[in-house]
């Protein structure tokens, strides 16, 4: 199906019948190299058969929905390092009820949200408050990030252990670097006994003390204070320095910088256990975005310049880059319609990733497979997830699109609560149609063309 798409998708998960048939459908995983047109069928929420006519026999249970998939592709669900889900202490905002649906409607099938929470995800009660909460949702699973730090204050550090016998799966003050290099090295330290990673917002608050955007040209024509890139290269030199030292597992949080890409590089290069990601509005938009004052356009990281794009898209291409993770922020007018030194930075992403980041393999600058892996298998590796998987007997964990259907995010229906972000009259091309999580439809787009068969082969 090709064309533009408009309207609204159901709210709750989606019951799924006996056994689900993608009929005729490109089949991408990229972790086994398989890219084939097949029929994949699903029973009791497994990958039970993938092949040339795999359906047919299928067709004779009692309980049958055939998907059409000419033309579209059915690929892993996708996986999300960093997210804001804001619950509990800012539901206005989002809460984990809208965060899961918009993951879900992003072709998202797990959500690793960050600590940032009011209380703070510092202990073992806000992790099991946020995944009772997740449960009860239902759709996208949850995965919480606990903080590194108490208070995220960057002095004592938290009960590691308990975070994750609650279910955390790594530990990040994301939003507050931890500057103390002491802390830093026992939190690598204590961190590995759990075998989690820590993630690192890489930012040096003494060199960005006051800034609202990248430091460069455009800041200076716009009169607004710069944020340097060392701010954020030193940071993460001292720490690839330091996971060396303690010989742990240290993830840097979305790399905006040229030099950033260098360090990581020459980390990987010495077999460091070092990992990193990138978000979708560091590899597609500049700070030339924010001339006009567009506070949709104020996040932190600051987006760069050219030629730093240019070095996270050959990154991502290459494999340097880990994962991409959306930084999914949502804020409320009263966050953002305001001046853009008082705006508060962050825009919304999981809805949108998929498709905007489409058009980076379109252009030729980053493989297919390589988008894929970034967005999924890279992802759940880090923080230790089983990940979703297009082969027999997995979980059924998968996302339906059409990488021809144009559409405009303004025209839709969204599920997020609000819509910051810069990309909203911006015209897509690809767009996720259906999300399978933990083995069950978590969301369907209006229009996914399709035949009901009621009992042994008969159509409904």
């Amino acid at each position: 199906m090709s064309g533009t798409v408009s309207g609204a998708s159901s709210d709750p998960p989606i019951q799924n019948p006996e056994t689900l048939i993608f009929r005729s459908v490109r089949a991408i995983d990229p972790a086994r190299g398989f890219d084939q047109v097949v029929d994949v069928v699903i029973e009791r929420d497994r990958i039970q058969a993938i092949g040339a006519g795999a359906g047919d026999q299928a067709l004779n249970s009692e309980r049958v929905r055939v998907i059409d998939g000419d033309g579209r592709w059915l690929v892993p669900a996708f996986v999300d390092l960093h997210a804001h889900l804001r619950e509990p202490g800012q539901e206005y905002k989002e809460d984990i009820r809208s965060g899961l649906r918009a993951a879900a409607a992003g072709g998202y099938a797990h959500v690793c949200v960050m600590p940032n929470t009011k209380p703070v995800n510092d202990t073992r009660s806000v992790t099991e408050l946020m995944l009772t909460r997740a449960r009860e949702v239902g759709g996208a699973r949850l995965h919480p990030i606990g903080a590194i730090t108490v208070g995220q204050r960057g002095e004592a550090l938290t009960e590691m252990g308990d975070l994750r016998d609650a279910g955390a799966v790594a530990v990040s003050d994301d939003g507050v670097c931890v500057m103390n290099a002491q802390v830093m090295r026992r939190a690598l330290e204590y961190a590995s006994n759990f075998d989690m990673p820590v993630i690192q917002h890489a930012e040096d608050h003494d060199l960005t003390a006051g800034a609202v955007m990248h430091e460069g040209e455009v800041s200076s024509r716009l009169g607004l204070r710069g944020w340097p890139r060392v701010a954020e290269d030193i940071i993460i030199a001292r720490d690839i320095l330091l996971a060396e030292y303690t010989k742990s597992r240290y993830h840097a949080a979305h790399i905006s910088t040229v030099g950033a890409v260098r360090l990581v590089r020459e980390a990987k290069s010495r077999n460091l256990k070092v990992t990193c990601e990138v978000t979708p509005h560091h590899l597609l938009l500049t700070d030339a975005a924010v001339i006009g004052y567009d506070t949709f356009c104020k996040v932190n990281p600051p987006l760069r310049e050219q030629h730093d794009v240019e070095a996270l898209v050959g990154a991502l291409a290459d494999g340097t880059l880990d994962a991409i993770a959306t930084d999914h922020a949502p804020h409320s007018p009263l966050e953002k319609e305001c001046e853009f030194d008082a705006a508060s930075p962050g825009l919304m992403g999981l809805e949108l990733s998929f498709g905007l980041l489409l058009e980076l393999v379109r252009q030729g600058k980053v493989p297919l497979e390589r988008l894929l892996h970034a967005m999924s298998t890279g992802p759940a590796k880090i923080v230790g997830i089983e990940a979703p998987r297009l082969t027999v007997g997995a979980l059924a964990e998968l996302t339906l699109v059409d990488p021809s259907l144009v559409w405009q995010p303004n025209q839709v229906t969204l599920h997020t609560k609000h819509k910051n972000t810069p990309f909203m009259s911006h015209t897509i091309t690809g767009r996720v149609l259906m999300t399978l999580a933990a083995g069950r439809v978590a969301f369907e787009a209006p229009g996914v063309h399709e035949r009901r068969v009621s009992e042994k082969g008969a159509p409904a």
